[in-house]
């Protein structure tokens, strides 16, 4: 039944498809949405234009959320964890003795927001104390299993006199524990190895610019990576569409801070330390769960090894600070956090604003746990992925008489409220942002050539964008923000290698032209005849979405036309979901289609990789 409800929807749908032309010219061309009220066809059904969600602060607690939204207690249920912890938040229980807790005095305490009132003086359901895994030591113990070259962060040797595995080159390293010839300033120590075979590669800036002007709501750089150097890989190139994978550190001043709020002697910080674990990846990103030896140093495991602020605070990680917390109130409220009873203000807690490790620790000042202790419960610091904003086959560069191999892109910096009054980057947007003005301060200086490096790797180059992308075929590129930037290399790639009427067209979304428009004129010729800037917030204020509609003749042509390809690039919410239900009217439109049946005609040129929607 469902083969022939397709077959039926696919038939319906052809009865409107135009026929392939016969000359370039038959295409639409990018209309004026101004100009549509004259046209003589009926105007499409408009789309309920989604407004932007205030950002303004209208409640800190679950208590609040219910006297706003009116929700009934099945609906908080399912929006929530399920336990029914919010509808009773705070709330006494008879027979329960209760005792007043006094709370931190300290600006970070205050910033977490938690509304404790009386603490039950006898908790059920508390966390167990995790499990710890990682161990920092001074000096070698002798293991029956042995590090991998992959994960040991010393060279391994086949020396005859090997035993159990260890050659003694490697056993005579490990005691005097020396350290890996390898610059972590740059880039991080070999174990912290993304997917095999792939290895980070620190690529030299070559040159980086800010693409966004004053005043924008977000700022965007990009950046040439001069990859000139990078090592051949089973034969996989950098290709048009494509990624890379970045290992982006710690901001050394969180580092610094963590390590001071854990009371860890300066002398120490970069001291060869023996580190062992006893299962998991950790601390590589994607390696075998095994039990690994390796000598490091405690400052590249916080550097480059864990995430010290993306994710929410977790009930091991609240147990292990309770577990060495010195102060009898401060281990009372930590305890009462991984608890039955408290589970209402730990779930308000968790589901607030991003809370960083050194916040939680400066919130509770004697909570001081051993580092190692500490490494056990910490999210593992994740590569971010960036797409290639140009056809990595085509740009080179002649700098010192030589030619350089040259990829590119954009990246947006996210900023969020820090609780000390300033603000705070995200870990790879803020590595990005600070390498950028870095080089531009040393070239403002007159440094010619900074010395400055982005440990990268090759990743996602078959992602859907890449994988789809192909030489013939009419294709319509829609985007907004940075999400328009992987764009541009496809653009370069299909203005150089065919005939550019009729067959490519981008819309881009921005907030205002003066300020948001990323690549304005690096498009290649013919710029103005394929690309439609759609601003939101200047003139009459549109979105991306909106301008799908105006241009339905267009969209409809290309999905219809031999290999011919529709891209979505940008956030999933607002800009993506408002992109699909256009794209659904525009088959309502112009196939006569229902809406359940609009949606599956896309679904199935989905399927068959014509529309191709990459959203985050």
């Amino acid at each position: 039944m469902a083969a022939v409800h397709d077959q039926i929807l696919a038939a319906s749908a052809a009865e409107s498809i135009p026929e392939e032309p016969g000359l370039p010219s038959i295409a639409p061309s990018l209309t004026y949405s101004e100009d549509s009220e004259d046209q003589d066809e009926p105007r499409l059904p408009d789309i309920p234009r989604k407004r932007r969600a205030s950002t303004r602060l209208i409640s800190q607690s679950a208590s609040d959320i219910q006297r706003i939204t009116g929700e009934s207690t099945q609906q908080l249920i399912n929006r929530c964890c399920g336990a029914n912890c919010c509808m009773n938040f705070q709330k006494k229980k008879p027979g329960i003795e209760y005792e007043d807790v006094p709370l931190p005095d300290n600006d970070a305490f205050r910033s977490l927001g938690l509304r404790i009132k009386e603490i039950p003086k006898v908790l059920t359901g508390v966390t167990e104390l995790p499990e710890q895994f990682t161990f920092l030591e001074k000096q070698l113990r002798r293991q029956s299993q042995t590090a991998s070259p992959t994960d040991s962060a010393i060279s391994m040797g086949n020396d005859a006199g090997s035993e159990n595995g260890v050659s003694t080159s490697l056993e005579s390293k490990l005691k005097k524990l020396e350290l890996e010839d390898l610059d972590t300033s740059i880039q991080p120590p070999s174990f912290v190895q993304p997917h095999p075979p792939y290895h980070v590669y620190p690529a030299k800036i070559h040159n980086t610019r800010e693409l966004t002007g004053r005043g924008a709501e977000k700022r965007t750089f990009h950046f040439d990576l001069d990859i000139t150097d990078y090592p051949n890989e089973d034969n996989l190139d950098f290709k048009v569409g494509g990624a890379i994978g970045v290992s982006a550190p710690n901001d050394a001043a969180s580092v610094e801070l963590v390590l001071d709020l854990l009371l860890v002697p300066r002398y120490l910080r970069d001291k060869p330390v023996w580190l062992r674990t006893t299962k998991g990846r950790w601390p590589t990103v994607w390696g075998d769960e095994k039990a690994r030896q390796l000598v490091t140093t405690r400052r590249d495991l916080l550097t480059w090894c864990s995430d010290l602020q993306s994710y929410p605070p977790t009930k091991p990680l609240l147990r292990v600070l309770a577990e060495y917390c010195h102060d009898l109130n401060e281990k009372k409220i930590l305890m009462f956090l991984c608890s039955g009873e408290g589970q209402g203000v730990f779930c308000d807690f968790r589901t607030g604003p991003h809370i960083s490790i050194s916040q939680i620790l400066s919130a509770f000042p004697s909570a001081k746990p051993p580092m190692d202790v500490l490494l056990s419960v910490l999210q593992p610091l994740m590569p971010r992925f960036y797409s290639l904003s140009n056809d990595p086959h085509e740009s080179y560069e002649i700098r010192d008489g030589k030619q350089h191999r040259i990829i590119e892109i954009a990246v947006t910096v996210h900023e969020t409220a820090d609780w000390r009054g300033g603000r705070r980057t995200g870990i790879g947007s803020g590595f990005f942002q600070r390498q950028a003005l870095n080089f531009l301060d040393l070239q403002a200086r007159g440094e010619k050539s900074p010395q400055l490096y982005i440990p990268m790797f090759k990743g996602l180059m078959a992602n859907p964008l890449a994988k789809q992308f192909v030489t013939d075929g009419p294709m319509l590129l829609i985007g907004a923000g940075v999400g328009i930037a992987p764009f541009r290399g496809f653009v370069q790639r299909r203005l150089k290698n065919a005939n550019c009427a009729n067959k490519v067209w981008v819309l881009q979304g921005i907030r205002d032209s003066l300020v948001d428009e990323l690549y304005s004129g690096e498009w290649g010729v013919h710029e103005d005849e394929v690309k439609r800037v759609i601003q939101s917030r200047r003139g009459e204020g549109r979105y991306v979405q909106e301008e799908v509609v105006n241009q339905a003749d267009l969209v409809w042509y290309i999905i219809n036309s031999l290999d011919g390809r529709v891209f979505v690039c940008g956030s999933s919410k607002g800009m993506g979901e408002g992109v699909e239900e256009a794209l659904i009217q525009v088959a309502m439109a112009k196939g006569n289609l229902e809406h359940d049946e609009a949606k599956k005609f896309w679904e199935l040129k989905k399927e068959v990789g014509q529309y191709i929607a990459e959203t985050w």
